[in-house]
């Protein structure tokens, strides 16, 4: 396994980290027990992986928390989170509300610190009630050891082009890391979020590294089709068939192993999130995100053809 700093905050953290929300939520969204998502993270670690991000939405907290029952807890680094969401009428979480949500994290996981609280899928609209309100709380709270750094991530499936981390940044530098989507077919991140997080040192986890457009051939060329419409895509560049197809070869076996490449190894990106319930696939994906990187001509012809997309997230 590669590790590297998660930047400025100097936690120590595998390339892979383990995801435990995305479509599989460690294979209980289809019908897996908490025993066998336990049994996911432990392989995960078995393997080399210390990073393993979960959130109260997801319901994974149990079973990482079944998991750490096995576990040497100091040499994992663990995230978690809580939203600001809501409906109809309802208004954001309160100040007390949301603190509530960590202590709950705490209690699930059985731990006293969460190394990594993220405000979760924070939307450019929250960020003044996200400072005004919510940030002294957190901060309260890692002064009594209840959290080592705070985080946020971003909404990139409303959010593709990065609208909000940018101006979250310009307004204050209290966040240590942030979670950031990022794949081959919208790379937009390397314009709109990178630059300014390797200035400020701020750790950045990928999420949406190898989604659906990445493992479906046929939502993948649909996508593609929808950004040749809207311009984004050149339409005699691309081959609308088999958009990825020049990425795969004797040495990238499928357009998933390009794909965890591709991000690995993005400057100003520290651990890349995988998802899954598969003991085969997450020893595939740990594989491919320790892999070198893709050569010089396959990263120049993934510029070429997306390198102006901003707006789809890869699902």
């Amino acid at each position: 396994m590669r590790y590297q700093s998660l930047g400025r905050t100097g936690l120590n953290v595998s390339v892979a980290g383990l995801g435990c929300g995305g479509h599989s939520r460690l294979g209980t969204a289809y019908g897996k027990d908490l025993d066998h998502a336990a049994s996911i993270v432990r392989l995960a670690v078995e393997h080399g992986v210390n990073y393993i991000d979960t959130a109260e939405s997801y319901k994974t907290e149990p079973a990482v928390a079944r998991a750490l029952r096995d576990l040497d807890r100091d040499k994992l680094v663990l995230s978690t989170k809580a939203g600001l969401w809501t409906r109809d009428d309802v208004p954001m979480p309160t100040a007390d509300e949301f603190i509530a949500k960590l202590d709950g994290s705490l209690r699930t996981l059985g731990v006293e610190t969460i190394d990594v609280y993220h405000v979760h899928a924070l939307a450019e609209h929250q960020i003044d009630y996200a400072l005004s309100d919510i940030l002294p709380a957190l901060e309260h709270a890692k002064k009594q050891g209840k959290i080592r750094f705070l985080a946020v991530s971003e909404v990139f499936h409303h959010d593709p082009a990065h609208a909000t981390l940018p101006a979250l940044m310009r307004r204050t530098d209290a966040f240590d890391v942030f979670m950031v989507g990022l794949n081959a077919l919208n790379f937009s991140a390397r314009r709109a979020v990178l630059p300014m997080s390797r200035e400020r040192g701020i750790g950045v986890e990928v999420m949406f590294a190898v989604r659906k457009a990445l493992t479906d051939p046929a939502h993948l060329r649909e996508t593609v089709a929808g950004l040749i419409a809207s311009g984004q895509v050149d339409a005699d560049q691309v081959d609308a068939d088999d958009p990825l197809g020049f990425l795969v070869d004797d040495e990238t076996p499928t357009v998933m192993d390009a794909g965890y490449r591709f991000c690995a190894h993005e400057p100003g990106c520290h651990t890349v999130l995988f998802g899954t319930g598969n003991p085969d696939h997450l020893r595939d994906n740990i594989a491919s995100l320790n892999k070198p990187t893709l050569s010089a001509d396959k990263l120049a012809q993934l510029a070429t053809l997306f390198g102006r997309v901003d707006s789809v997230s890869g699902n």
